[in-house]
Formats: structure tokens, C-alpha cells, sequence
């Protein structure tokens, strides 16, 4: 097929697409051998029209795209993405291609695991941590040393004999599994959409604006290269593992010297067997020249190193039978269709369930009861459905449907206009929501009460204990004798557990109220500005919109919760029955200096994003305006100010630099 400059094109906004999903959203529509197909397909076409290639290319920049919300800091060597292997054939090329770069047969090479994490920049000056820097775009990234610190396995400062003056060190911020399920439990319970895999849990993390949110994400980081180092103490990549590890760095633990292919072979092939035995994903094996120098010598392509490359595994997949699509409701009312699969093992584990998302996604796939599908477990976690063998699809199988009512409650569903979901809307006596609810409500990102679990609040609700989340609190010995295996001590420990809750901190008891789209960091700002129950209730919708991190839609879905009789009676009662959540030390700004004053933003800042700027005039109580006018009191002009300064400057407007900007702050 001859490919047109218009194919090459639309090729190229096509992987930026995938990129973007994949690094800045976390939520990869298409599998990483998928990508990776697609981006060799733009290469071949790049190669056969080498005339075709622009800066703007997926070939000439690596990785992720810089956030709002972080500084932005240029690396001291670009962080360049590997080449990519999946055969024997191609780990023998590689092999011949380094031979003749460097001119010699004998070549040792340091085989690595490849971690399937968030890549990171972290500096150290005389032994101690000053700074963290995603990959970014490969040249600049956000700093995120604040997050960076709250990982308690990295050292703020390094032990250790021989500790360098400077030394930069290079690896990957990875989500434990344990805490990536515990996670997207709590995330399904708050109808927040789950996390793909750990790799962008681990991502989505590293980016949140609040350090404190980012130590319950239980964070890890392993170190796999040294890019600087004053004190020039090691000649080899394999002896970099031993010194990181001497200053107290953690580091990847399983290395091999490896001098011919099958060495490397079988390295991997037994890495392929231990790997779900790990604490973290891995997605292959790095190979790398062992000898720095060499390293130094062979140099880089405009992407990637030519001293090393990256085998990387199949996506592990396994083929079985639908039995059944069931529904699920969730607390919020939401209908979610399941596979119920025969067992089969895929990635380490049994699957016998696999979310089918929405109807849309069922109807887009033809998936039906009977089908033999292909499953794959995203990110090796999740399962999903990737494709309908329809050859073997048995006579007589009919087109899947949502029910026309709640399975739960048997009340119609509905549709909501702009929205893919199909909701129940019988939150009074939806069995299933109602159980949702507070089994959410008691969870551990909001009240957090021990003792709590699945099991129990299903009983409460058998007996009729509870019905609301309010119900909790008035909860006796007697209530809890009733129930199933509950004895003396167990009973203590749960009404210990209730009495607890009632001092939360106020971010955890705005998270239990079960607001739509109010997820935890959302929550830590509402309680932030705040402060108290009592003031968090009174928040209008342009105090709301102008909380920096607080978006239109949210602030909708607050003002409405905190409008509706019903949520104000359940929040009067929470506090009637003895719930206190813990005050906070509101942020709070009177009497600012952008207090009722408008701006207008022009030109590139060099600290602040746009937006970003815009949230803290808001946040002071300031308004900002498109286009300038009589009545704008301040343009705020960086770099490459355009017409908007001419027009400021001719009306008299005050142009305010980005240190006076800093200044008035």
C-alpha cells in the first residue's frame, strides 16, 4: 500500500493521540504492542520519505508531555525512551549492530529488568535530595520534588563512605500491587473511574499537587542508572547497581552479566518465569553495554541510545467462554455490565470476571452470552475482553441488552442525556446502592472504620440495623449481638472502631458524603478552603469555581448536593449523633490586593502556567477576562506579549511583569 504525506500525517496526530491518553490522562485506549506497531509503521514510512520528517514527529521526542501545576525544568542529559526488541532475531541484530559500532567481538553486556513505572530524575548535592524531575517530554519535566520525598524508600540523604558531591541517578516510580488493588477498590466504591494498571496509578500519583495525598499512594522507586556522577567511581553499568546501592539508593535487585545472546536468552526466559512473583510490574528486560565508555562512545540516535535496548514481553492473554453477562449497580445508581467467564489462568492469576464497562462497549464489540473470547489482563492487572472469536461463535446467540429495569430493585432505568452510563434512579430503596453507599461510606478514604467490612454491613442491613450512613453512629451491642460470628471482643472492637470515626479529619468526611466527581484530592481542597463543617456547607458556587484544582462541573456537583433537602438533613444528622470532623486551618484570603480587580493574561510566563496564574487570582478573589477593556485593571504580560500589551498600554491599563505578578501574591 503506497501511504500518501496526508497518511503520514494524520499517522503522526494519531500516535500524539495515544500518547496524550497514555502519559497525561492515564488511560491507554490500545495495548503497548498495539503502540508500538503503529509507531514502527510511522518509521518504515519516515525511512521510505525521509523528506516527510518535521520536529513535530512522534519519532523525534520521547515520552510524556509536561502537567499544569509543576515547575518546569530542563534535564541535565535528555531522558531518551529505548529501542525495542521481541525476538531471539532481533537481540542477535542489536548484538551485531553495537560489534561494529565499537569494532571488537567480545562485548559484555549488563541485563536489567524493565520496569513498567513512571520515569524520574532525582539529584543529590552532597549527599542530600534537592531535586526531582519527570521525563517530560525527554529534554524537560516537572519537578516534583515534594512528592519525591514523601517515597520512604528513597534517602534524603545518602550513607555510605563515598558520597559524590553531585550525582544525579535515574529509575522508575512504581505503585506496589497491593496498594494498586486496595486503591482501585476504593476508587470503584466513589464511582471514580479505576486506574488501567500500577503504571499510571503510579503516574496519576507523582502528579498530584498535594505531597500529603501522594504519601497514602505508599509509593515505590527503584534506580537503575547513574547519569552523573562528580566522583567517577564506577567504569561499568553493572558496578553502578552495587555503588547506588552502597549510598543506601534501592535498585532493581536482579542484574546478569551477559557476554553472548543466549546468555541474555536465558536471563530472560527466567526473569519471563519469576516475573509475577515481583512487588512491581515489569514489562521485559533492559540490555545495555556493560563498559560506560563504550557507552559514551556509541552515542545516541535522536530517540534512543545506541548502546542498549529493551526485550519486551507479549501481552499475556488466555481464551475462554462467556457464561453469562450479569449487571452490577454501583452507589451512585450506575449499571455495569460483567463477563461471567469460565476460569481461566492469564498473567499468574484465575479469571473468572472481567468488567464489560458500559453498554456502548458491549454493542461496539458484539459481545454475547456463549462467545469465546480472547481476555487480557491490562497492564497484566485488569481483565478485559480484547476480542469475539466470532468463527466460533454457537448458533442462536442474540445481541446483548442492558435490562429495562434495576436488577437489584426492579424500578425502570434511565438514560441521561450526555451520558454513556444507565442509571437507577431509586436511591431510597435500591438495595444494591443503598449497600454501596455505606459500604463506601465506612471504607478506608472516608471513615475509615475498622471492623467494618463487606460482610458486616450486608448483615446490618439483613436485620435492619442501617439504612442510611447516618444510622452507623446509633448502632448498639445489641444491634451487633445479632449478628453472625460476633462475639464479646469483636463487638467492642467494632463500636471502638465507631467511636473513632467520629473525629475524622474534615477531607475524609467530605470524601464519605459520596459527592459526584468529589474524589480525595478534591476533598483535601474543599476541606483546605473551608475549614469546618458548618462553613464547607455554606460554599457558593463562585467560591467553589474559584478554588484553584476545583472545575466548573465539580463545583456544580457540590453547590447541587449541598442545595438538596435530603443531603442537608443526612449531614445535620452525621453531626447530631456525634460526628466532629477535625477542623482545619482554613486558607482563606480578605482584603487581597486582586480582591473585585479583573485581569487578563497574555504572552508565556516562565513560572506559572496560564490556568494556573488564573486559579490564584480567583483564589484571591481577583476576576479574569479574555480581552482587554476599559474596565481590565491588570494585564499580567510574559514573554512574546502580543497585541493584547499594545491595547493595554493605549487604554492605560497596568502591565504587571511576572515578578511584579510574584510581588503582589
Amino acid at each position: 500500500m503506497t501511504n500518501t504525506h496526508e497518511d503520514y500525517k494524520a499517522l503522526c496526530e494519531e500516535i500524539w493521540m495515544h500518547n496524550y491518553k497514555y502519559y497525561v490522562e492515564a488511560d491507554p485506549v490500545i495495548t503497548d504492542a498495539q503502540f508500538d506497531q503503529i509507531l514502527r509503521r510511522l518509521e518504515k514510512i519516515e525511512k521510505e520519505h525521509p523528506e516527510w520528517v518535521y520536529p513535530g514527529s512522534p519519532t523525534q521526542r520521547v515520552g510524556e508531555v509536561t502537567t499544569e501545576g509543576f515547575k518546569t525544568i530542563q534535564h541535565s542529559k535528555p531522558m531518551l525512551s529505548l529501542s525495542n526488541v521481541y525476538s531471539q532475531d532481533e537481540i542477535h541484530d542489536f548484538i551485531k549492530r553495537v560489534k561494529k559500532l565499537l569494532s571488537r567481538e567480545e562485548i559484555e553486556f549488563c541485563a536489567e529488568l524493565k520496569m513498567d513505572g513512571t520515569a524520574i530524575a532525582v539529584r543529590y548535592e552532597n549527599g542530600q535530595l534537592v531535586q526531582a524531575i519527570t521525563r517530560g517530554n525527554g529534554r524537560e519535566g516537572d519537578e516534583v520534588t515534594a512528592n519525591i520525598r514523601t517515597i520512604r524508600s528513597i534517602p534524603l540523604q545518602l550513607s555510605g563512605a563515598n558520597i559524590p558531591e553531585r550525582l544525579e541517578v535515574r529509575g522508575e516510580v512504581y505503585m506496589p500491587h497491593k496498594v494498586f488493588d486496595e486503591l482501585n477498590e476504593e476508587r470503584d466504591l466513589a464511582g471514580e473511574s479505576i486506574f488501567a494498571n500500577p503504571r499510571n496509578a503510579a503516574a496519576g500519583s507523582l502528579k498530584l499537587l498535594d505531597p500529603g495525598l501522594v504519601a497514602r499512594r505508599h509509593l515505590g522507586v527503584v534506580f537503575y542508572i547513574v547519569s552523573e556522577d562528580s566522583s567517577q567511581s564506577t567504569q561499568t553499568q553493572y558496578d553502578s547497581h552495587t555503588f547506588m546501592k552502597s549510598l543506601g539508593l534501592p535498585t532493581l535487585g536482579k542484574v546478569q552479566l551477559c557476554r553472548h545472546a543466549q546468555d541474555l536468552w536465558d536471563f530472560i526466559e527466567e526473569v519471563q518465569k519469576a516475573r509475577h512473583d515481583l512487588p512491581f510490574d515489569i514489562d521485559g528486560v533492559v540490555i545495555k553495554v556493560n563498559d560506560l565508555k563504550a557507552q559514551e562512545m556509541m552515542g545516541m540516535t535522536g530517540k534512543s541510545p545506541r548502546w542498549a535496548t529493551a526485550y519486551k514481553f507479549a501481552a499475556e492473554q488466555g481464551v475462554t467462554r462467556i457464561r453469562d453477562i450479569t449487571v452490577q449497580v454501583g452507589r451512585t445508581g450506575t449499571l455495569t455490565p460483567v463477563a461471567e467467564l469460565e476460569p481461566v489462568s492469564v498473567a499468574g492469576s484465575t479469571i473468572s470476571r472481567a468488567t464489560l464497562h458500559n453498554q456502548e462497549e458491549v454493542q461496539r464489540k458484539d459481545i454475547r452470552v456463549g462467545d469465546t473470547v480472547v481476555i487480557e489482563k491490562g497492564g497484566d492487572v485488569i481483565p478485559k475482553v480484547v476480542e469475539v472469536l466470532k468463527n466460533q461463535r454457537p448458533e442462536g446467540t442474540e445481541a446483548w441488552k442492558m435490562p429495562a429495569t434495576c436488577p437489584a430493585c426492579e424500578t425502570p432505568v434511565q438514560m441521561i442525556e450526555g451520558e454513556v452510563a444507565v442509571r437507577c434512579p431509586n436511591q431510597e430503596s435500591c438495595p444494591e446502592q443503598i449497600q454501596r453507599r455505606i459500604m463506601y461510606f465506612v471504607g478506608k478514604s472516608a471513615m475509615d472504620i475498622d471492623g467494618m467490612g463487606t460482610k458486616v454491613v450486608e448483615k446490618l442491613i439483613e436485620s435492619h440495623a442501617i439504612r442510611r450512613a447516618p444510622d452507623v453512629f446509633i448502632l448498639t451491642k445489641e444491634d451487633i449481638a445479632g449478628l453472625e460470628g460476633f462475639k464479646e471482643k469483636s463487638i467492642n472492637n467494632l463500636l471502638k472502631g465507631i467511636e473513632k470515626a467520629k473525629h475524622v479529619p474534615l477531607a475524609r468526611f467530605i470524601m464519605a458524603l459520596g459527592i459526584k466527581y468529589v474524589g480525595a484530592g478534591t476533598a483535601e481542597l474543599l476541606a483546605n478552603r473551608s475549614g469546618t463543617v458548618e462553613a464547607f456547607q455554606k460554599m457558593t458556587l463562585e467560591e467553589l469555581v474559584a478554588i484553584d484544582g476545583v472545575g466548573e462541573k465539580v463545583a456544580q456537583s457540590v453547590t447541587a448536593y449541598l442545595e438538596d433537602p435530603k443531603n442537608k438533613q443526612e449531614i445535620q444528622d452525621l453531626l447530631d449523633r456525634g460526628v466532629s470532623p477535625a477542623k482545619v486551618e482554613a486558607s482563606t484570603f480578605t482584603e487581597h490586593a486582586f480582591a473585585e480587580k479583573t485581569f487578563v493574561l497574555t504572552g508565556t510566563l516562565e513560572h506559572y502556567t496560564r490556568s494556573g496564574a488564573a486559579s490564584l487570582i480567583k483564589e484571591r478573589g481577583g476576576k479574569v477576562s479574555s480581552s482587554v477593556s476599559k474596565k481590565t485593571d491588570y494585564l499580567l504580560a510574559g514573554d512574546a506579549a502580543g497585541s493584547k500589551l499594545e491595547k493595554a498600554e493605549k487604554l492605560g491599563v497596568n502591565v504587571l511583569s511576572e515578578e511584579s505578578f510574584q510581588a503582589m501574591l
